[in-house]
């Protein structure tokens, strides 16, 4: 079994009749028994798999196309929901918890033919930036096993990064497509918010939350992102808007206006061989014919602030619901009051991380400091997004850095959790303001590792976020 560059290349193969669904499917299945070291799956659906594969196959001797995505072998994160699987959240809260229905996303794909192979590691609830707080094990980075490999979606990342999945799902409240993507060298799409419906998807901060597509190449991430896009009566977040045709062009060679945001580039926390290397191809994009100019934007230093003083106090709402009585794990201890039960349950259920945010975001709303925390980052968001706006009214895109680093070292950075939140820094911006953005590929590091850089287009643009990004990777290419 070969595999394939593309979706499109498979299926050309797939209805030509040079390959079997099944044949791609045990592909996989023999990818991911090799990785296991990796963590990157929580749980493979292998007997499932190859049925569904199998009866795919059936559909396809009789001359039937069985869907979009007929056969394409995706991971999903494990925050997105499966009907009759287990899906934890990476957390013992959620520990042996079996869904009751799936995904709108995850109906979309089976609609289409794809084959969901199995369920992905990540931070536990979707709360961090290394995939190392998760109940069920760190992720390693396939490049390097003595790094990170970003997260929270550090499984889904993994998965594509090393060829364990065609594409994959995770979620993205502030850069946790994008990270991780920018940390395994692949492309991680956050799509506008509302642009593919929530309903499925275990809450984190609901203003916030976005599911974001993991691939190889830009015709794969669109090519899923039309399948998954569009309206749900489940999630009235939902964008009602009609999903255009991604399925467009990728090879125009259209001069447009690129704005870098200044305050970002010339940041103290920025790598400084990786400022040399956006402002070397800033200087490439000029000599193509492309306008590339600096803008300032003050309220950097304030949006990752304001983005964890609102989303923990989204997630201290949201995880409420974990009480141990209803689904989900329990104190086994016995004798305890009701109140005595609720904290037993949850300190026990939850792990580190997701406790310091609950309490962060519980304070936040307290009555003594919501105005002087809460209103003011709600405050400190509308500049933002009117800041935003602005700029991208005068430009085709935004490029900027992914994060400021390349993938750190496993624990390198769990003692300091201040750390680890400012490398939030450049993702944040999109969660806050709604807007789509991308991380592709752009570098090598002295250090041997890839890093990536961020495009950022106005709402519901995705179709020209697709066809910059695609420009990019080819224009890297040639050079």
């Amino acid at each position: 079994m070969t595999e394939f560059s593309s979706i499109s290349s498979f299926h050309e193969a797939l209805y030509a009749g040079k390959t079997t669904c099944e044949a791609t499917v045990r592909l996989y299945l023999a990818r991911i028994a090799e990785s296991r070291h990796l963590n990157a799956y929580l749980e493979v659906f292998e007997e499932e798999a190859l049925e569904r594969a199998q009866a795919l196959d059936a559909r396809i001797r009789k001359g039937e196309q069985p869907g979009k995505l007929a056969g394409v072998v995706i991971g999903i994160k494990d925050v997105i929901c499966y009907k009759g699987h287990r899906v934890t959240a990476a957390s013992r809260i959620l520990e042996g918890f079996t869904s009751l229905y799936s995904a709108t996303a995850v109906e979309r794909l089976l609609e289409e033919g794809a084959v969901i192979i199995g369920r992905l590691n990540c931070d536990e609830f979707a709360m961090g930036s290394t995939n190392e707080n998760s109940a069920y094990g760190k992720v390693l980075n396939a490049l390097d096993n003595t790094r990170v490999p970003g997260g929270s979606s550090g499984g889904s990342a993994v998965a594509v990064q090393a060829g364990l999945c065609q594409v994959s799902l995770g979620s993205d409240t502030g850069g946790s497509v994008r990270q991780p993507a920018d940390f395994c060298g692949i492309i991680g799409l956050k799509p506008t918010y509302g642009r593919i419906s929530r309903h499925g998807l275990i809450a984190y901060a609901s203003s916030f939350d976005q599911i974001g597509i993991f691939g190889s190449n830009i015709a794969d991430v669109a090519q899923v992102l039309q399948v998954v896009a569009g309206p749900d009566a489940y999630d009235s977040t939902a964008s009602q808007r009609e999903v255009p045709d991604y399925q467009i062009d990728f090879q125009g060679n259209k001069t447009r206006k690129f704005a870098y945001l200044k305050d970002a580039l010339h940041h103290e926390g920025l790598d400084p061989e990786m400022r040399e290397g956006y402002e070397s191809f800033f200087e490439q994009l000029k000599a193509e014919g492309h306008s590339v100019t600096g803008v300032n934007f003050d309220y950097l230093d304030y949006v990752v602030a304001a983005y964890y003083v609102l989303t923990t106090a989204e997630a201290s709402s949201n995880l409420s619901r974990f009480d141990g009585v209803k689904y989900g794990y329990r104190t086994p201890e016995k004798g305890l009051d009701l109140t005595d039960f609720y904290k037993k349950s949850r300190s026990e259920g939850f792990g580190k991380e997701v406790k310091r945010r609950i309490l962060l975001g519980t304070f936040v709303l307290s009555a003594g400091y919501y105005d002087a925390y809460f209103t003011k980052a709600q405050q400190v968001r509308r500049l933002v997004v009117e800041r935003m706006r602005h700029i991208l009214s005068e430009y085709d895109a935004i490029l900027l850095p992914t994060v400021p680093s390349t993938a750190f070292r496993i624990g390198e950075k769990m003692d300091d959790p201040i750390a680890m939140y400012l490398a939030d820094i450049y993702t944040v911006l999109a969660n806050l303001t709604g807007v789509p953005a991308i991380s592709v590929p752009l570098r090598q590091h002295s250090n041997g590792m890839p890093y990536g850089i961020q495009i950022i287009t106005r709402e519901f643009d995705e179709g020209n976020l697709l066809q910059i990004a695609n420009s990019v990777l080819q224009e890297q290419q040639v050079n």
